[in-house]
């Protein structure tokens, strides 16, 4: 990095030395010490940018490794821009330099005549102006040239001179006896290291910056060069492999592991090739290879020894990448035969050598990968899984074996969200004769549904496919099959209408035992909640004991359905605990879905802040995995979250983005959720009619749809809309269906929306009371927070036409207090409009600015004086992405939807908090 342009990271406290340094009139020497690549030219460059603001003369220099066995080779290169100054020196100093320089015949001069000629010549060159010499890579001047400058460095007090000197750490020089000051330069901090790298590398994938920090531990030189080095290697990889260094990294280290013994050498390989730590304790399980008699490398600078332990560490992650590249092919092939017997206990640890040992197709060797494999999977090491069953495929003996190992890589590829990766696998793994195999099939229609949101030419794909396997003869339930008909179950519900489902179930039916138990669950609970909900519901919930068992995929099914039958909070902790490991080392597909589902309990049990940002979160995912099903999916649910905030415009926006993808792909899961979420924005609004025009088109009233996902979902909406809208017979009609449709003994939820549904349009007084009743308290209840408040909020309308006001605000005002804390600003505003007509005003507490933050206050403030998003991140020093994040909090605590209404929201605020 050059002085004076991008500023340097995280080196405030030596630039302040530096700085102290060059502007003292006093003279002065300074050796920088610090390893390689730590940025000691980089602090040099900055010392000579100040010094030539301060008006010095600067002389550069740099020591050569070729040059270090050259007498006086390193003063003769910093003392050749002085030499048109020798003239003026007296005849005794000028004899001294002419016969280090060879212009005349002479022994050569003691260190110290040379050391006071230099000094006579250093002080003439700063009779002009004062004077900093800069010396980099000091520790390869020549013996001789070292010795002279530590003679001159300890007598500049007095002088107009300065003489700054950079050496590296790891080895040994002349300057290490100088006896002159010394300023450390040690690697970056954390977070300085992190800032460095997403400064050069602002798009840096996350699985790549990680490995690149952990490689790199703080070395400025390793943060910017390894990134465009690493490619696409996950950290297993690089943990078992190391890193390929760029040329310049492995000069660091190569020449050292050159010079070692070929026994401690092999020592090292070993380590390397295991993943021995760059510290003490970093193995928590103790098991990896302990690397014996190396004395020799821990001189060298490669290893550090820890008596406590009697353990060999490696001195930086980079020594051990740099020892895997240099050792040969065979060399390496070796290690890992000679590791694999080490490991004979650990079925993953083992794999991973046999699998860099072995070169001809062996079947055993295959077998034990595929074990590993599965294993890796359950643990969350899909990325991991997919890399050992491709190896197995290849080491195969046969080609059946071949191609059904390449089709499980396959599907485990897909579900890490590298589709394009698993329609490659099987396709390497047929012959052209076999090009539509199942697997095949499996494969491209994964790829078509995730990628495009193809439901229609991929369902015909599917089905086909499981008529060929079933007609085959099979006797039982076959993994390819099982695969193919739960992507079937996926397409079914993702495509929502009804003749596409009872195709799907004709087809379950006429396979029999071919289907597994668990398989049929799904296919219950995702067609139809309200027809087969009741035979899964108790199955579902006790799978949650087996969830640790379960590969990911298998979890994201289970919860899905939990999801229908409104018992997904059971599944979240393991969610929430299992995520962030899928999306890092294994199945980010399903790590995807993980987080679909958290999202949506979150906006079920009131979590709305949690909900966005979780949204939000899976949408920047999709994008990045290229599934633009999952980023559609994402709108949609942030499209119903903004309509029950009321924040109108952006859940109308959001609902045309997923209803213009969706509706011509026939995709009626996604355009059922743009209606709920237009029917929601509309009666956040107060504009029954349109919320009624969007509930009917999800559901007649009176009914609902067979296979239609959000029918039971939207009852809530339907009823309300039409009560307000004057059809009180079709929201009657619709609260009875609901009842006799047995949506109450269907789920908690359901049980709550149905009963609220028929204490709003019952008949009499008493009934209303009732079945406000039972709605209230509901064991579940409050586990629906917004449709607590809702039913709550129209009982108190109801009680105060036919009761009186006293008896409505105890219904009221936990409704306006719901919603409030919710966020739900639409219907805030209506209970606080209902609680007017009470004779009760809102609590002043609800509009208190205390509720926001310091951050989210001056955002509002910012936007209330109408700066923009990027303006106002400028200003706080925020991404505009952030601002939008804070405004979308800002809005739903002050009770209002746009941002023209910030000015007078924080005006009553602040009338509210001085009143």
């Amino acid at each position: 990095m050059e002085a004076g342009s991008t500023p340097m990271v995280g080196r405030a406290g030596e630039q302040a030395e530096l700085a102290a340094f060059v502007t003292t009139a006093a003279g002065r020497a300074l050796v920088l010490r610090g390893e390689t690549g730590v940025g000691k030219t980089s602090l040099l460059g900055h010392a000579v940018a100040l010094a030539e603001q301060e008006g010095h003369a600067v002389i550069r220099a740099a020591g050569v490794e070729a040059e270090s066995e050259l007498p006086y080779a390193g003063l003769h290169q910093f003392l050749h821009p002085l030499l048109g100054e020798v003239a003026q020196l007296d005849d005794g100093t000028r004899a001294v330099l002419d016969a280090v320089f060879g212009r005349a015949e002479g022994d050569p001069p003691s260190v110290m005549r040379l050391g006071i000629a230099v000094l006579g010549l250093l002080s003439l060159a700063a009779a002009r102006r004062p004077l900093l010499v800069v010396l980099d890579d000091g520790q390869w001047l020549d013996d001789s040239s070292a010795d002279v400058c530590g003679f001159v460095g300890r007598r500049l007090t007095g002088s107009r001179m300065k003489l700054l000197v950079a050496v590296r750490a790891d080895l040994a020089s002349r300057f290490d006896t100088a006896a002159l000051p010394e300023l450390s330069v040690a690697a970056l901090a954390d977070e300085d290291a992190a800032l460095l790298l997403d400064r050069r590398y602002p798009r840096l994938g996350r699985q790549i910056r990680r490995t690149v920090l952990e490689q790199a531990r703080g070395n400025p030189l390793a943060l910017l060069e390894l990134p465009t080095h690493l490619g696409n290697r996950t950290v297993h990889e690089v943990d078992q492999h190391g890193v390929s260094l760029p040329r310049r990294l492995q000069q660091l280290y190569g020449a050292r592991i050159a010079a070692i013994g070929d026994g401690v050498r092999a020592e090292l390989l070993m380590g390397a090739l295991d993943g021995v730590a760059t510290e003490p304790g970093g193995d928590p399980s103790g098991a990896r290879y302990r690397m014996r008699d190396a004395d020799e490398a821990v001189t060298a600078g490669l290893l550090d020894f820890e008596p406590a332990t009697g353990d060999f560490t490696f001195r930086h992650p980079l020594v051990r990448s740099a020892v895997v590249q240099l050792a040969t092919p065979n060399q390496r092939r070796a290690a890992h035969q000679a590791l694999s017997q080490v490991h004979r206990e650990n079925l993953e640890r083992r794999a991973t050598h046999l699998a860099a040992a072995t070169v001809d197709p062996d079947e055993e060797v295959a077998d034990i990968l595929e074990a590993a494999a599965e294993s890796a999977t359950r643990r969350g090491g899909a990325l991991t899984a997919v890399t050992w069953l491709t190896r197995a495929a290849e080491l195969s003996e046969n080609h059946s074996d071949r191609s059904r190992r390449l089709a499980d890589a396959a599907f485990v590829a897909g579900h890490a969200a590298r589709l394009g990766q698993a329609h490659r696998l099987v396709v390497s793994g047929l012959t052209p004769s076999r090009a539509e195999s199942p697997a095949a099939v499996l494969a491209s229609a994964y790829q078509a549904l995730y990628q495009d949101g193809d439901v229609r030419s991929s369902r015909r794909q599917v089905m086909a496919a499981i008529e060929h396997l079933r007609d085959g003869g099979s006797t039982g339930p076959d993994e390819v099959l099982t695969r193919l008909v739960v992507l079937l179950l996926a397409i079914s519900q993702y495509a929502g209408e009804g003749p596409a489902w009872e195709r799907t179930h004709e087809l379950l039916a006429s396979l029999g035992g071919l289907v597994t138990a668990r398989t049929r669950i799904h296919s219950a609970a995702w067609s139809d909640v309200i027809r087969y909900g009741t035979e899964c519901a108790g199955t579902v919930e006790q799978a949650t004991a087996d969830l640790p068992g379960l590969e990911p995929w298998e979890v994201t099914r289970l919860a899905v359905s939990a999801y229908h039958l409104d018992v997904l909070s059971q599944y979240r902790p393991y969610l929430q605990r299992v995520v962030e490991r899928e999306l890092e080392t294994g199945a980010a597909a399903s790590g995807m879905v993980m987080l679909h589902l958290i999202t949506l309990d979150q906006m079920a049990v009131g979590e709305w802040n949690g909900a966005e940002d979780t949204g939000r979160r899976v949408l920047e995912l999709a994008a990045e995995h290229g599934h633009e099903l999952f980023a559609v999916q994402s709108r949609a649910y942030l499209a119903q979250l903004a309509a029950m905030r009321g924040q109108v415009g952006r859940a109308r926006d959001l609902q045309a983005e997923v209803d213009a993808w969706a509706r011509p792909r026939g995709l009626g899961f996604l355009t059922q959720l743009a209606d709920s979420a237009g029917a929601t924005a509309a009666l956040s609004a107060g504009d029954y009619e349109a919320a009624y025009l969007y509930a009917i088109g999800i559901t007649p009233p009176g009914t609902f749809r067979p296979y239609t996902y959000q029918a039971s979902r939207t009852l809530l909406d339907l009823v309300e809309a039409a009560r307000h809208t004057g059809r009180v017979e079709q929201a009657r009609a619709h609260a009875l269906a609901a009842r006799d449709a047995g949506l109450p003994e269907l789920s908690p939820r359901l049980a709550l929306i149905t009963h609220g549904a028929l204490a709003m349009t019952a008949d009499s007084e008493s009934e209303a009371a009732e079945m406000f009743e039972r709605a209230e308290s509901h064991p579940d209840a409050a586990r629906f927070p917004f449709e607590l408040a809702r039913i709550r909020l129209a009982h108190g309308v109801q009680a105060r036409h036919a009761q009186g006001r006293v008896a409505a605000r105890q219904y009221l005002v936990p409704a306006a207090e719901a919603f409030e804390r919710l966020g739900a600003a639409g219907w805030a505003e209506r209970a606080r409009a209902e609680l007017r007509a009470t004779g009760t005003p809102p609590r002043s507490s609800t509009l208190n600015p205390a509720s926001l933050t310091w951050q989210e206050r001056r955002i509002a403030d910012l936007a209330a004086g109408g700066l923009t998003n990027k303006e106002i991140g400028k200003r706080m020093h925020l991404s505009p992405r952030t601002v939008s994040s804070h405004l979308y909090r800002v809005f739903p605590k002050l009770g209002v939807t746009t941002r023209a209404a910030l000015r007078d929201a924080l005006s009553r605020t602040e009338e509210v908090s001085q009143a």
